[in-house]
């Protein structure tokens, strides 16, 4: 038995979430033959990349976003539209068409703000009418697509279900950013770094712990076992994937924002 020890940034998680998502049998599937939605995300961006061999800028990859402390939106003129691929082919069309033909086995592709050990995620949303998410669980659910919920560790709380009832874009007096909701998902496949490792190598993987000061914040601490092949091997791909540059992300100025936020200077 042989053990590896290393700590990933969040950045390192979505690359190696990504290079994870890329080998599922589900993805590669419906590369081959049907259709694969890569929603806005700043690790959808890193999947996008994964799947199509083209440079993506994760800071334009989304439009609600969280940076310099504070819920935000990316504004439309710097927005990426969402990645849609046909039979493995890039192609350009609106995600909504798309969806309208979704099938049994084509993949859907949204990150996630919180998930829990429950297996349960949570999605924010400024919007009225709940954004991407509202537009596509019904049809999602309703037949049977595949559902893929990338999210770094960082991102686990102790329970999605008790942050439901406590969020609202209309609940908040106070708000230090655009107020959102929360829309719950189940049934979906969340895949996190241990999910990652553990599909692109035989190995056992566990997080010791998370956090981290001077550009680790949000980190996680990982230990991995297995065969001496396999832990090497995962462990080659870890240094690879090592010094993966932090996304920055491109934020709304608080001058052009009509959201009910406490912030009011012009940055």
């Amino acid at each position: 038995m042989h053990r590896a020890l290393f700590v990933l940034t969040p950045s390192e998680g979505k690359r190696l979430i990504a290079k994870g998502v890329k080998e599922m049998p589900e993805v590669q599937e419906a590369l081959h033959s049907g259709k694969l939605i890569i929603a806005g995300g700043t690790t959808n961006a890193f999947i996008a990349e994964e799947l199509t061999g083209i440079k993506i800028e994760p800071d334009r990859y989304t439009a609600g976003i969280i940076t310099k402390g504070r819920l935000c939106v990316t504004p439309s003129k710097e927005r990426i539209s969402p990645v849609v691929i046909i039979k493995g082919e890039v192609v350009e069309a609106s995600w909504e068409d798309v969806i309208e033909d979704f099938g049994r086995g084509d993949v859907f592709v949204k990150g996630a703000n919180a998930i829990d050990a429950s297996g349960m995620a949570g999605v924010f949303v400024a919007s009225p009418t709940a954004g991407t998410i509202g537009r596509v669980l019904g049809t999602l659910y309703a037949r049977g697509a595949h559902l893929i919920i990338p999210a770094c560790l960082e991102k686990m709380v102790p329970s999605v279900q008790d942050a439901l009832g406590k969020a609202g874009t209309l609940v908040f007096q106070h708000s230090l950013g655009v107020p959102v909701g929360i829309v719950p998902i189940v049934g979906g496949k969340i895949v996190t770094e241990i999910t990652a490792l553990e599909t692109l190598s035989q190995v056992d993987a566990v997080a010791l712990g998370a956090g981290g000061v001077g550009g680790s914040e949000g980190s996680t601490t990982i230990a991995v076992s297995g065969r001496e092949k396999e832990v090497s091997r995962i462990f080659d791909m870890i240094k690879e994937i090592k010094g993966e540059p932090p996304v920055q992300g491109i934020k709304r100025r608080c001058a052009d924002c009509r959201s009910s936020c406490s912030y009011k200077r012009n940055d």
